[in-house]
């Protein structure tokens, strides 16, 4: 099965460099026309510049494909509006959303300043919001869309010294679910990636190990759920040196108290090795699922 993006139009923020240029490229090598974003600034997020977008559109236009550059930033609502409207009028509509750009103020919980933790909010969290939400407007319109949200393992598993970036990224988890759960009868699909690649962001924390981590091993991931072939949805999925898997958040059988028990203390300690059992679990499709699970010991079918 071929998967092309003929037609389709595809913005990837952050793509001036690392992983966004590889994801740019390969959208545009399979026919998608892009809209690469980039503000342009360094790894703080400091500083601003048009070279790095302008060098990857003309990469992809010396390859045969289209795109155009866009120099705003996602961290606020005006940049997100503005980064949709170039697609808009460059292309005429919106299929693809990438929300891979980000920023670094790495700092220790205990010496985080309220500045370090704003500035990571506001590009990964704040970004991904400020750019989908006019998108989404877009897809559901038209009944099709593709969301791909750049999650870390750092958000998911967490990272000493980066409780502002795990936070934000995590954030991007409960976003995605909801995106996908609301946008699936207007044929949106949303997914979350948790790449470990070797970029600018990630090089000194990975040290010898980087040479193993091409970003190019990322991005057949990425394209792949950004594609019409992609019915997947509302999952989350780490990728990098070759190895592709899965994340889930799966609930524990756990322990029933009995309908309207209140138990002490001391019998929850007594049942805590149950409840945390992780022999038997499901993965709930959303907040109503789990509901629903509950409703079903409450009505002694469970138990």
């Amino acid at each position: 099965m071929s998967i092309t993006f003929d037609g389709r139009v595809a913005i990837v923020t952050g793509a001036g460099g690392g992983l966004g240029r590889a994801y740019a490229l390969e959208l545009a090598r399979r026919g998608a026309r892009v809209v690469v974003n980039d503000l342009g600034s360094a790894v703080d997020g400091s500083g601003a510049s048009r070279q790095a977008a302008d060098m990857v559109v003309e990469e992809i236009l010396e390859a045969g494909g289209e795109a155009v550059a866009n120099y705003d930033s996602v961290a606020t609502p005006e940049g997100g509006e503005a980064i949709c409207q170039t697609a808009l009028d460059a292309f005429g509509t919106i299929d693809v959303v990438v929300n891979n750009a980000g920023i670094l103020r790495d700092r220790s919980f205990a010496n985080l300043t309220l500045d370090e933790l704003d500035a990571v909010l506001d590009v990964h969290l704040r970004g991904a919001f400020h750019v989908s939400m006019p998108a989404y407007r877009v897809m559901k319109e038209k009944g099709y869309g593709r969301f791909v949200h750049a999650a870390s393992n750092a958000g998911i598993l967490g990272n000493f010294g980066q409780a502002n970036y795990g936070a934000a990224k995590m954030g991007l988890v409960g976003l995605s679910n909801v995106l996908a759960i609301e946008g699936a009868k207007y044929g949106i699909r949303s997914n979350v990636i948790a790449p470990v690649a070797r970029t600018r962001m990630t090089d000194e924390l990975l040290g010898p190990f980087a040479e193993y981590l091409d970003p190019a091993q990322v991005v057949p991931m990425v394209v792949y759920l950004c594609s019409e072939a992609c019915e997947v949805t509302h999952e989350v999925f780490s990728a990098g040196g070759g190895a592709y898997a899965r994340f889930f958040i799966g609930r524990t059988e756990g322990w029933f108290a009995g309908p309207k028990a209140v138990p002490t203390v001391e019998e929850l300690a007594e049942h805590l090795d149950e409840i945390r059992d992780t022999s038997r679990f499901d993965i709930l499709g959303s907040a109503t699922e789990e509901l629903q699970k509950l409703g079903a010991l409450l009505a002694g079918e469970g138990g």
